[in-house]
């Protein structure tokens, strides 16, 4: 199997990271367009493979895509990241020209690619990159729920004093401060409903801390995070390339499901060889459905700026 993860920088290169070190495939290709930085990071976690015990081949390459020929799974976390007091939507303008042009490379040496988007704003990345390529839907995946449900575990967790393994949680909706809703009403502790072991005003915290998740890490570190989004990326790739038939939340194209059409908005999935391969409808509430569609109007809202550029 051979991976590339398009854009070296902080996210990327943990992505690739973690991949080398499960040996998620034989070779591993880091692209980057700065002058040395992929190379410089590749040959950097090579020499991590006897300490590490990993055999996968890391190769970097500066904007060289014929290096990534015959590639089973790309990652794309390339385009610039939030700062502090910056949205997501902000981030649209110059990132859609990015990702756009980096699908187009990886699909003229890899035609048969499964494509991860990590690049902000996930969700209007990734319907782009769904319809700039005409690639079947199973074949673009959004990262984005599966690091906000990751997220609304470690909140959980912190409350209820337990271990996030042994929580299912998930955040459907899009990707933004805004935009995401934090399933607590379906979340459990070892098949436990969370809700009877915390009080309306932790719900409400847990989920208010999950949906500003990301926005406090950047003001903390003055840029995005990295390690969560990293994983979240890398756990997507050992799905599709172990065939694990794993359940992640995962921004994809929907058509009729949870009431919307046209549109790529993070829902329940499983992930497996093909991609993902189908959609779970969790029955959301009244009010669930409600925040869903009103999440789908902002994420429609951000889409709309695609046909100005």
């Amino acid at each position: 199997m051979k991976v590339t993860v398009v854009g070296a920088g902080a996210v990327g290169a943990t992505c690739a990271d973690n991949i080398a070190r499960k040996e998620l495939c034989s070779e591993l290709v880091l692209l980057d367009i700065k002058e040395g930085i992929a190379e410089g990071k590749a040959q950097d976690m090579m020499q991590t493979a006897t300490l590490l015990g990993f055999d996968t081949k890391i190769v970097g390459s500066t904007n060289d895509y014929s290096k990534t020929a015959g590639s089973d799974v790309v990652v794309i976390t390339s385009g610039l990241p939030r700062k502090p007091g910056m949205t997501r939507e902000e981030l649209i303008g110059v990132n859609a020209g990015i990702v756009k042009g980096v699908c187009e490379n990886v699909l003229k040496f890899s035609p048969d690619a499964i494509i991860i988007v990590i690049s902000n704003p996930m969700d209007t990345m990734t319907y782009l990159a769904l319809k700039s390529t005409g690639l079947p839907k199973n074949r673009i995946i959004g990262m984005g729920g599966t690091l906000d449900s990751a997220r609304f575990k470690y909140q959980l967790s912190q409350h209820l004093g337990c271990s996030p393994a042994d929580l299912n949680a998930v955040v459907v909706g899009g990707h933004g401060d805004t935009t995401m809703i934090p399933l607590i009403s379906k979340a459990t502790w070892n098949s436990a409903p969370v809700t009877d072991f915390l009080s309306k005003e932790q719900q409400d915290k847990i989920v208010k801390d999950t949906m500003v998740g990301g926005a406090t890490l950047t003001a903390l570190i003055g840029t995005s995070a990295w390690y969560a989004p990293g994983a979240a990326g890398a756990a997507l790739v050992e799905s599709i390339l172990r065939d694990e038939k794993k359940l992640f939340t995962c921004c994809v194209a929907l058509d009729g499901e949870y009431g919307q059409k046209d549109i790529c908005i993070g829902v329940p999935v499983v992930i497996g060889k093909n991609g993902w391969e189908k959609i779970l409808d969790f029955k959301l509430t009244a009010d669930e459905q409600a925040a869903f569609d009103k999440s789908a109007a902002a994420v429609r809202s951000m889409n709309d700026v695609l046909a100005t550029l």
